[in-house]
This record gives C-alpha cells, structure tokens and sequence, in this order.
C-alpha cells in the first residue's frame, strides 16, 4: 500500500497544494463522494502519510468506513476515485499557471462554438500576454504556432477567397520546430557524450543548414541551442562557445529557470572538458558562469543547490583564488543544501578553502568532521590530508596516510579513470618522499614522469613541491 500511486503523489504535497485540493474535494463539480473527503482528510494529517503503520489497508478502511467489515474492493474502488479527483485538480492547476495556453484553448472554445466577437477578443489578448511574458523560449514560439492555426481555422470557415495566415503559420512552426530540433539534439548529444549512446539525429543536418543560410541565431530559442550544438561538434572552434557565452549574459532573462539551468550546464561542461584537455583558460569562464548563475538564483532549483555542483563552484572559485567569495558562497548558501547533506559538504568545501588559505590545523579539523560514503569524496579529503602532512613535513603520518589509501583504493570499485588517477597520485608522492634532493639525475626523471603521466589531478602540486626539494 505503501508504493500506491495515490500516496505517492500526495506526498509530494505542499501544505498550501494540500489546502487547495481540500477546497477542490469539497466542491460538488469536481468531487459528489464523500468517501474520497475522509480518505483525504485521513492520509493529508498527523503524518499519516509519512507513518507505514497509518497505512495499511484495514486501519484506513475503519477510519473511512468505521461501521463496515473491512472490504479491500471498496477500499480500492474509494482509492481510485480520489487518485482521479487528485489528478484533475492537478492538471487544473498546471492550466492555470499557464494563462497563455489557458487563453488559447479558451479561443479554440469560441471558435469551434462560432461566437466570433469572443474568440477575436481571446485572439487579442493571447497577442498582448506574449508580448508581455518574459519568456521567449521553444514553447513560446509553439504558442505562436499555435495561435496562428487558430486564426487559420477561424478564417477558413469564412471565406476561401479572404486573405489567409498561411505563411505566417507556415513560418510560426517552421520556427517552433526549429527551435525544438535543437534542443532535442543537444540532450541527445549531451546523453551521448555520457553514456556511450548512439543517436540517429534526423534532419538536424537540414536543419543547420538552414539556420546558416536564414540568419536565424538572432531568434534567441534558436541562437542559443544552436551554439550550445556547435560548440559540442567543433570544441577546436571557440568562437562557438564565445557567442553562445554572449548569447547566455543577453538572453537568460527570456528563458524560464529551469531551461536557463540546463543551458547554464551545458556550458559549464563545455569548459570542464576542454579544462581536462588542458585550457586553463577556461577556469575563469567556468567560474563566472557559476558564479553568475548562483547569484541569479539559475542553478537554484527548487531552491536547493545539487551539492557536487556546490562542490564544484567551490572548486572553480578555489583555483582562481577568489577565495573572499568563495567564504561568502560557503556561508550565505549552505542552506540551499538540502539537510541531509548540509553539515558535510559545508564543512568539506570549507576545509578545503582553509586549506588553500594554508590554515592546516583549521582544514585539519573541519576534515575530522565530515563522514561521507562517497568514495571519490572520501578520496579527495584524503588527498587534502596527504598534502597537509607532506607540507609539515609529518612524514609518519604521510607514510601511514598512504598506505591507509592504497588499501581503501583496493576495497573500492570506481569506474572511469579514477582508479588510476589516485594510483598515481600515490605513487608519486611516496617518489617524492623518498627522493634524494641532491641527485640531481633522479629528480630530473621524477619530473619528467610526473609532467607526462596521463592521468594525474595533482600534476601541478607535485612539481611545485619538488622543485622546493
């Protein structure tokens, strides 16, 4: 009972959505069952949703039905009912929230009902709402479309020998499935990268095509996806990343915020790969796209920041040494976390500033704190600790340290190239350890394996530290 559909939904519930759906369960036009009322007021208080013993089947059947033998039909008959009532009340208000697709289907209404004076005057004001709305996104163009056909369908029941809208409408979708080709292809691509996935992209060589040849990108639905696909395709290019960057400062505003989020990371990986290619360049590119896009509340979803993207603006921020912000960011935001991961990663991220800021014994401590099961997590506060015993010359500690991380290495699986990454990291740093700084010959050869080795995230502090040898 616990997995039911109806639970399920209402657990997502707001105690104002909760509200609401009273007021809607209450109403004879959406609900005449009084049975779905107690099922309702039954599951929505005193935490019955959240508490497995308030939900088995014979309690709620004898608080719904307290004179009745229990009888699992009806209680599933009773169930679905107020599952149906949830979901209508649902959609309303979807409807709802959306005026201009609500004032479109409105005009549809007078239209197919043939009160002309009415639909012109749905017409009218769905023209105002979209030169009001912020958003100028793919739905905003299928809205157009959308509205265009309407006024074809109205003006096609009147007279065949009138003016028609046709190539307004014609142009209308072609611009609507332009801008959703685009978006579709970068998720495709973008899932591709990821996953090893083989995608069959269409017409989107068409599409390209044509978008080049009609100046197109001036259209920000299509501009900006169309950047985000070639700089995905033409990384060597940079221009591409540069306009869609430009793009991204001039045109977030007319994107809603969960669109501007998607955008915003297709950018920022961008910058991460070619970062892992080498371009350093775009640590500051990356930084700022954050950077922005926290202070805009963009990467905000649902006002709760994804803690590994804390990490990373974190990171991004550390290794430009912005580190003022970075305490500001840690402080000011940490309780965008949500609570299960607030206190560990606050304190992580905060140990590595303190790190960076060279206070050890504050880093040191707040490391002592944090208890996580992510492996590479784990695996980077224990890089953090090798670097602190290295540089206070603990060498005990370090050598301890190292061994502790070999055998946690072993006993873990890590997928990708992390394994060896960490390997490297060390055997290096027992290479450097163990280094004589008078042998010139041998320090020369560990510099040279540790600036060619393929996969090493701590290529720059190792040599840093051996040229102080």
């Amino acid at each position: 009972m616990q997995n039911s559909q109806l639970f399920l939904i209402l657990k997502t519930f707001s105690k104002k959505e909760f509200g609401e759906l009273r007021k809607w369960l209450l109403s004879p036009a959406h609900n005449q069952r009084e049975d779905v009322v107690l099922l309702f007021d039954y599951l929505s208080t005193n935490g019955h949703l959240d508490s497995d013993k308030h939900l088995k089947k014979e309690k709620i059947y004898s608080k719904i039905f307290p004179k009745e033998f229990f009888d699992d039909a009806k209680l599933r008959q009773t169930m679905h009912f107020t599952l149906r009532a949830v979901e209508e009340f649902l959609v309303y208000q979807t409807l709802q929230e959306d005026v201009l697709q609500t004032q479109i289907i409105l005009a549809s209404i007078y239209r197919k009902r043939k009160v002309d004076k009415a639909f012109q005057k749905s017409v009218r004001l769905v023209e105002e709402l979209q030169e009001k709305l912020p958003n100028r996104n793919q739905q905003y163009l299928r809205s157009a479309y959308l509205l265009q056909q309407e006024k074809y369908l109205f003006l096609d029941s009147k007279a065949r020998t009138i003016k028609m809208n046709l190539q307004e409408a014609s142009d209308a979708l072609e611009a609507s499935y332009i801008a959703d080709k685009l978006r579709q292809s970068c998720l495709m691509l973008a899932h591709q990268a990821v996953y090893k996935a083989t995608y069959n992209m269409g017409l989107l060589e068409e599409v390209l095509h044509y978008i080049e040849n009609n100046q197109l990108t001036d259209v920000p639905a299509v501009g900006i996806y169309y950047y985000i696909y070639k700089a995905l395709t033409e990384e060597t290019n940079p221009a591409h990343f540069e306009k869609l960057d430009n793009q991204i400062r001039v045109a977030s505003h007319l994107f809603p915020q969960e669109e501007m989020y998607g955008i915003y990371l297709h950018a920022i990986n961008y910058c991460i790969r070619k970062l892992n290619s080498g371009e350093e360049i775009y640590f500051r590119k990356a930084f700022e796209l954050y950077r922005k896009g926290i202070e805009e509340k963009i990467l905000i979803s649902n006002d709760t920041i994804d803690p590994y993207l804390f990490r990373n603006v974190t990171a991004a921020g550390l290794k430009l040494k912005e580190f003022e912000w970075v305490d500001f960011f840690l402080h000011n935001y940490k309780d965008y976390l949500i609570e299960q991961h607030r206190d560990n990663f606050f304190r992580f991220n905060l140990a590595r500033l303190r790190f960076e800021q060279n206070d050890y014994d504050a880093a040191m401590t707040l490391l002592a704190q944090t208890d996580f099961d992510d492996v590479l997590i784990q695996l980077n506060a224990k890089t953090m600790l090798l670097k602190i015993y290295y540089e206070q010359e603990e060498i005990e500690a370090l050598e301890s340290l190292l061994e502790s991380m070999r055998t946690y290495l072993n006993r873990k699986e890590l997928v990708g190239n992390y394994r060896p990454n960490y390997q490297n990291i060390i055997r290096y740093t027992k290479k450097l350890v163990r280094l004589n700084p008078y042998d010139k010959t041998r320090k020369e050869k560990l510099r040279q394996e540790i600036a060619t080795a393929k996969l090493l995230s701590e290529r720059e502090w190792l040599l840093k530290q051996l040229e102080g040898r």
